[in-house]
């Protein structure tokens, strides 16, 4: 097989997915694995840290193993390894930091220890086929949205700058707690998103939060105060809020439907707010959109219709690479690679919490 080099391995182990992917030097995906552990954590409602931990050390192997051989290559093509550093659950960074370090050592390959950000900032531009990756543009605007983010970055020439953070709950943690409230099995955001689609959010409109100071900052604990508060009325109301696991949206009551569609569209209402008032401070011309959050049924085409207004070129991430993957790792080291990066690893170490 002729492959364009440097044969990039992929770790990401930055939670409760143990994931491992390769890509050649195109940025074409020839194998992307992922292994959830939805199971272990789903009878404590989210994810236990220790547990995590055991897991990505029970699941690597095969892992590893299944990603070579979908690949059609061996730990020895490697030419290159990259992991993910941080931010995350620190047990399960160590898990994979060690194993990559360890793997470049012993193939004398180039490493790469990557901010799990960096991955999804540049997830956009993967081929969601295994085609050869788009090359960002020298500047564009990132919008990275999930269970643990929600920033804007701004990308010029290779460097990032934050433009906006949460200051407390990111988008998806919001959707999370919500769904807990209801009693919701855990992972709880993705059934939200999709009870919501059921409902009439006009019944419930849910205010959009902006920083006093005039940032561009999010946050998202008030829409989830306002949420909880609205669900305590309806159960003042008789209304039964403790939805276990429903076969269907059909089984949930029409209120908690309606309250699902309001706290939905102010959700995605705050992101788009933020994009507004960016584009009234400087020119926007490429957006791109990664993160869990970014699978979201409701955000997905509402960017599409506020990029075609605001004549925005916008990069949505695929569905398959939105979740945390390896790929994402993998391609961002590559492009670090190609800037002449590269980190000693056996210096490189894990951090719960890493500035971008």
């Amino acid at each position: 097989m002729s492959l364009l080099r440097p044969i990039a391995l992929g770790i990401e182990t930055s939670c409760d997915d143990t994931a491992c992917a390769v890509l050649d030097g195109d940025g074409c995906v020839l194998s992307s694995v992922v292994s959830s552990q939805l199971e272990a954590h789903r009878p404590f409602g989210g994810v236990v840290p220790e547990i995590a931990s055991r897991e990505h050390l029970r699941n690597w192997p095969a892992v590893s193993e299944t990603a070579l051989e979908q690949a059609g290559l061996e730990l020895g093509d490697v030419d290159l390894v990259a992991v993910t550093k941080g931010p995350g659950l620190i047990g399960s960074l160590l898990v994979g930091l060690s194993l990559g370090k360890a793997i470049a050592y012993a193939l004398g390959s180039r490493f790469h220890a990557v901010h799990h950000l960096e991955g999804h900032l540049y997830s956009p531009f993967l081929g969601s086929s295994g085609e050869k990756a788009e090359r960002p543009p020298e500047a564009f605007i990132g919008l990275v949205v999930s269970g643990g983010h929600t920033s804007l970055i701004q990308v010029d020439g290779g460097e990032t700058k934050t433009l906006a953070e949460t200051r407390d709950d990111a988008m998806g943690e919001v959707f999370d707690k919500v769904g807990k409230r209801l009693g919701l099995p855990y992972p709880q955001g993705p059934l939200v998103d999709e009870l919501a689609d059921s409902g009439n959010g006009g019944d419930f409109r849910l205010s959009i939060a902006r920083c006093s100071d005039g940032s561009l900052d999010f946050s998202y604990s008030g829409l989830k105060s306002q949420t909880l508060v609205e669900i305590q009325k309806l159960e003042s109301a008789g209304v039964n809020t403790h939805l276990g696991e429903p076969a269907a949206a059909a089984d949930v009551p029409s209120p908690i439907l309606d309250l699902l569609a309001g706290f939905r569209t102010a959700a995605v209402g705050q992101l788009v707010d933020r994009l507004d008032r960016l584009r009234k401070q400087r020119p926007v011309r490429y957006l791109a959109v990664s993160g869990g959050v970014a699978a979201n049924r409701l955000l997905r085409p509402r960017l599409e219709t506020w990029a075609r207004e605001n004549e925005v070129d916008l990069r949505l991430v695929s569905l398959r690479y939105s979740g945390d993957n390896a790929a994402m790792i993998a391609h961002a080291a590559l492009l670090r690679d190609r800037r002449g990066l590269v980190d000693d690893p056996l210096a490189a170490d894990a951090a719960s919490r890493i500035p971008f």
